[in-house]
């Protein structure tokens, strides 16, 4: 299946489950995010498998259990985020983000350090 529909706000909270754990049960699921909120398993187990029918999740059965995983890696969605919303604006992406967000000074440094680094290999770039 494609890649067609976009991940709602549960799905995605679902997908950066995914992300760090790499793949997981609907229990392991469940588990991380009735910690944050009342849930039910069977409540997961619907998104999980309407995740799969829009192709933002697999899955594999192991014993009884069924392991899920994300087909699409958290990049790949940031990409199609940042296509979508800003037209592939990069600039305007991070300009958006600095204004709404309460950056620390560690945040503030590392985006400092990455922009030094892309600099550094832009220019290396241009000399070759």
């Amino acid at each position: 299946m494609t890649f067609n529909n976009h991940p709602t706000e549960r799905e995605l909270e679902i997908l950066k489950i995914l992300w760090d754990k790499r793949s997981a049960t609907v229990r392991d699921v469940y588990e991380f995010m009735r910690q944050r909120e009342n849930i039910a398993q069977n409540t997961v187990q619907t998104f999980l498998r309407m995740m799969e029918d829009k192709g933002l999740v697999s899955h594999k059965l192991e014993g009884r259990a069924f392991i899920y995983r994300p087909l699409h890696s958290r990049r790949k969605v940031l990409s199609r985020f940042l296509n979508r919303i800003f037209d592939g604006a990069v600039d305007q992406l991070v300009l958006n983000a600095v204004e709404v967000a309460d950056l620390s000074a560690k945040e503030i440094e590392e985006l400092e350090k990455k922009l030094r680094a892309a600099r550094c290999g832009q220019r290396m770039a241009e000399s070759e």
